[in-house]
């Protein structure tokens, strides 16, 4: 199994006059076709790992390296090439913007990316929601959808540049329980059906059961990782 994301004793350190830990010494490999759940307690710094795991905040100590490239020394610029490369992103509140359409903001990461023509990014984001049941709603706004389609349409947005890794916080969390499920269902085909690598944080302790590996956190370290025969869905 390739190595996608290596973390090294991972620290994140808020300063201020007493310093808070966020994530403490943590060390761990992530490689392909895996469906992680991040568990623990609120403030364990489940989050704050994700973040870090998604090159969204940089660590105060240790070392990252995103397919073999340490990213200790990047600079802004070249990180941000490599999330969008590399990384999607999927958050509890969706973050669409209201002012585009569905399809827009699915093209936001592409635009991003430039490798597409205008005619590529539209076929493609078109494709992606197919895929995901909301071929009717390309021109919709956002505020037009149900809090399950918005979320779809965030895994959607996630997926634009055809990422390795797909980081979820929360991803169920302002959900109930039948979108929820099928938001899990989506996040486990993409491991399935595209091969992707899931990192979720989740507080649902039935979407952790059912994943592939579960790492549960403590006051920043982590306390325990299993791996397990996925259960069956």
């Amino acid at each position: 199994m390739s190595a996608l994301i290596e973390a090294e004793h991972l620290t994140r350190i808020l300063p201020a006059t007493v310093p808070v830990t966020l994530v403490r010494d943590v060390s761990l490999t992530v490689g392909e076709r895996e469906f992680i759940a991040i568990t623990g307690p609120s403030g364990s710094g489940k989050s704050s790992l994700l973040y870090l795991l998604g090159l969204l905040d940089r660590p105060t100590g240790g070392t990252l390296r995103i397919a073999g490239q340490d990213t200790s020394a990047m600079d802004d610029d070249a990180l941000a090439r490599l999330r969008l490369e590399m990384l999607g992103f999927v958050f509890q509140f969706h973050f669409l913007l209201p002012e585009f359409t569905v399809s827009e903001n699915v093209q936001l990461p592409m635009r991003k990316a430039g490798r597409l023509s205008a005619r590529e990014m539209r076929e493609r984001a078109a494709g992606l929601l197919e895929e995901l049941g909301l071929a009717g709603h390309l021109d919709k706004r956002p505020d037009q959808l149900s809090g399950g389609q918005r979320q779809r349409v965030a895994v959607a947005r996630a997926l634009a540049n055809d990422p390795h890794v797909v980081l979820a916080d929360e991803p169920t969390g302002s959900l109930d329980s039948k979108s929820s499920e099928q938001v899990f269902q989506i996040l486990r085909d993409l491991v399935r059906k595209r091969g992707k690598t899931v990192i979720a944080v989740t507080h649902d302790m039935d979407i952790a059961a059912r994943a592939d590996r579960r790492i549960h956190l403590v006051d920043g370290g982590v306390v325990s990782d299993e791996r397990a025969a996925p259960a069956a869905v």
